[in-house]
């Protein structure tokens, strides 16, 4: 089930305005303000002041309005000025364009100065944010940086340092499980890679299921099977990409069965590739059960980061699976279809066909 995120319209009447102010409820925070007559002062309905009795508050939907009452802004939570979840949202923001045009590795507290926080603060905030720690978002920065380097340089030991590895080590280290082959394969579009697939139809339309060595790396819907193909082929096109022997098709018959019969679920191996986050988001999405959709905002929410919708909408856009990391259960806030990679149509044929009991 969906729930809709909390909007001016959830805060329409003074009960609901009175009740958020009492909960000190941040997400009504420059939805609305309240003013207190007593004091002069009008406050966030989060702030941590003194509650007020109601018969002395009163409500504004904006600063201007409760200035030009007479009101000044509380000096606590400075309603005037960016909220605090802005702050450190612009805080992390520019954190992460300095890691991006950094050519080395930019230490914690160096970062924490150039924001104006302390270490711990910013580890703290940062992880809020985005999901994974400083340290952990430049590794995946760098990394990318790297897989780029990969297809322009003339060789993997001059990709390595000018996506700003210090040494080659920590970079092989990782890159077989991050790449799903050598830097060397893969800087050569593939070149011997082994990819095996198979195309069937169902009735959603074609689907395209490859594999590498790891598990399945691309499950393509659409309606003509040369172009999946070429898709496929586009996103490595030296691999030796191959038809999928008799044993293969067993694997194409289980996806086919997913998307006819979703409550079957999927027991196959993946291999999926993408950023700490988006594997974050692929992996909470695998948790939402056939027959039941959730909002960008309620899977932001089970990461634990509450204004990371539009990162969500993005992680889901940029899924190469289909059905088997169901990026077709998450809706707008409303309730409402969104894009989906393979044409909203069949995301809605996907949806009723897990509604049906």
């Amino acid at each position: 089930m969906t729930t809709q995120t909390p909007s001016s319209g959830h805060y329409s009447s003074d009960a609901a305005k009175w009740n958020a102010i009492t909960q000190r409820d941040a997400a009504a925070d420059d939805i609305f303000f309240y003013a207190v007559i007593t004091t002069g002062v009008f406050c966030r309905p989060s702030c941590a002041s003194r509650l007020a009795l109601r018969e002395n508050v009163r409500f504004y939907t904006t600063v201007e309005g409760a200035e030009s009452a007479g009101f000044r802004p509380c000096k606590r939570c400075e309603p005037d000025k960016p909220s605090l979840a802005e702050r450190h949202a612009a805080s992390v923001a520019e954190a992460c364009r300095l890691i991006d045009r950094s050519e080395t590795e930019m230490q914690l507290n160096h970062l924490a100065k150039c924001v104006g926080m302390s270490p711990y603060h910013f580890h703290r905030v940062f992880k809020q944010i985005t999901g994974v720690t400083p340290k952990a978002y430049s590794l995946a920065r760098r990394a990318q940086r790297a897989d780029q380097a990969l297809t322009q340089t003339r060789s993997v030991t001059d990709a390595i340092y000018e996506a700003g590895y210090q040494s080659s080590g920590r970079f092989y280290a990782d890159s077989q499980s991050r790449l799903g082959m050598t830097p060397t394969v893969f800087r050569k579009g593939g070149n011997g890679a082994r990819i095996e697939f198979a195309v069937g139809e169902s009735s959603l339309g074609s689907i395209l299921v490859a594999a590498s060595q790891k598990g399945l790396c691309a499950i393509l819907l659409g309606d003509d099977p040369a172009g999946l193909v070429r898709e496929l082929e586009d996103k490595f096109p030296k691999a030796d990409i191959a038809p999928g022997d008799s044993s293969f098709d067993q694997w194409v018959s289980e996806v086919v069965g997913l998307v006819e019969q979703p409550g079957l679920g999927l027991d196959l191996p993946l291999d999926v590739r993408g950023t700490a986050f988006q594997q974050r988001v692929w992996q909470a999405l695998r948790k939402i059960p056939a027959g039941e959709t959730r909002s960008y905002k309620e899977v932001a929410d089970m990461l634990g980061l509450p204004k990371a919708a539009r990162a969500v909408a993005q992680a889901c856009a940029a899924n190469r699976i289909a059905v088997a990391i169901p990026c077709h259960r998450v809706v707008r806030n409303d309730g409402g279809l969104s894009g989906y990679r393979w044409g909203v149509e069949r995301k809605q044929a996907l949806l009723n066909r897990e509604a049906e009991p």
